[in-house]
C-alpha cells in the first residue's frame, strides 16, 4: 500500500486486518475477515507499510452492510475512519446500494454526522465461563428452503452465502425448528451465536438453549431489544451485557426487514 492512499484490501492484507481488529478488542478471527474480503469488499489506509485502518461493505441484494470501520489506536483522531467510510459510502451510492451498518455507542455520533440515523437497538451479552458443562443436545437440521425464506422476511436481503458458510463454521450450533434456526461461528475471543430467527420468542428461546448446550463457554450473543424475555433469561444464566449497539440507515428510513421476527444479529460486522 502507498502510504496515506486508499486501496482495496485483498488477501495479502489478512494479517493486517486481523491486528487491526485484535487491536480494537474485537472478535472477529482470520477466518471472519477471509470470509468477508471474498464476498464483499474493503479498503485500507497504511502509513509507513503498515495498515491502519480499514473499512469493508457487503452486500444484501439492494442494500449493503458497512463492516470494520477501524483504525489502530495510535493513529486514532486523524480522520482516517471517516476518510474510508466516505469511500464506502461513495461506493455504494455509486451502485445504487443502501448503506447500512450497527454502531456502538462511541461509533454512533461519528455515523450521524455522516448521515446515518438510527432504527432499533441491540445488546451483546457475554458468558465468560460455563456454569455447567456442554449437554451435547441432539442436532436438528436446517430445513434450508423453509430457513431462506425466514431470513429473507427478517433481515430484508438475500445472505443465503453468508448463512451457508456460517453453517460450516460452527454445526452444533445450526440447528432448525419449524418455524426458525439459528447459526454461530467461532472467534478469536469466544464463539458467537446468531443470526437467531423465528416466529415467536418461544422458539427462539428453545433454539438458543439447545445452541447453547452445544458450544462451550465463551460466548457472545448480540440480542435484539424486543426480546426481554431472552434478555432475562440469559441474565439468569450469567450472562453479562457487554455494550449497546444501534442499527443505523444512511439517509433514514426504516431498516430492511422485520426485526421482530430476528432474536439474535449475526454480529454487527455482518448483520
Amino acid at each position: 500500500m502507498t502510504a496515506n492512499t486508499e486501496h482495496e484490501l485483498r488477501e495479502e492484507h489478512v494479517p493486517g486486518c486481523l491486528a487491526l481488529s485484535q487491536a480494537a478488542g474485537w472478535n472477529q478471527n482470520e477466518a471472519d475477515w477471509r470470509l468477508m474480503l471474498s464476498l464483499g469488499r474493503g479498503w485500507g489506509l497504511a502509513v509507513g507499510g503498515t495498515l491502519v485502518a480499514s473499512t469493508l461493505v457487503l452486500p444484501y441484494g439492494s442494500f449493503a452492510w458497512i463492516s470494520m470501520v477501524l483504525v489502530l489506536p495510535e493513529h486514532r483522531r486523524k480522520g482516517y475512519a471517516s476518510r474510508l467510510l466516505r469511500v464506502a459510502i461513495d461506493d455504494l451510492r455509486g451502485s445504487k446500494l443502501k448503506p447500512i451498518l450497527d454502531a456502538t455507542p462511541a461509533g454512533r455520533e461519528v455515523y450521524r454526522r455522516e448521515g446515518f440515523q438510527d432504527t432499533w437497538t441491540f445488546k451483546r451479552f457475554a458468558l465468560r465461563t460455563a456454569q455447567a458443562g456442554v449437554n451435547g443436545h441432539t442436532r436438528r437440521p436446517i430445513s434450508w428452503r423453509k430457513a431462506l425464506e425466514l431470513d429473507a422476511d427478517a433481515f430484508g436481503g438475500d445472505r443465503e452465502w453468508l448463512l451457508r458458510a456460517l453453517q460450516k463454521r460452527l454445526p452444533d450450533a445450526a440447528l432448525g425448528a419449524a418455524e426458525g434456526f439459528v447459526l454461530g461461528r467461532d472467534g478469536r475471543e469466544a464463539h458467537q451465536i446468531g443470526p437467531l430467527v423465528a416466529r415467536d420468542e418461544a422458539t427462539a428461546l428453545e433454539l438458543l438453549e439447545q445452541a447453547l448446550g452445544n458450544v462451550a463457554a465463551p460466548v457472545y450473543v448480540d440480542v435484539v431489544d424486543h426480546a426481554t424475555r431472552m434478555q432475562d433469561w440469559l441474565q439468569q444464566r450469567g450472562f453479562e451485557v457487554q455494550r449497546p449497539f444501534t442499527r443505523m440507515v444512511y439517509g433514514g428510513g426504516r431498516a430492511p426487514g422485520n426485526e421482530k421476527l430476528v432474536y439474535l444479529v449475526a454480529g454487527p460486522e455482518l448483520g
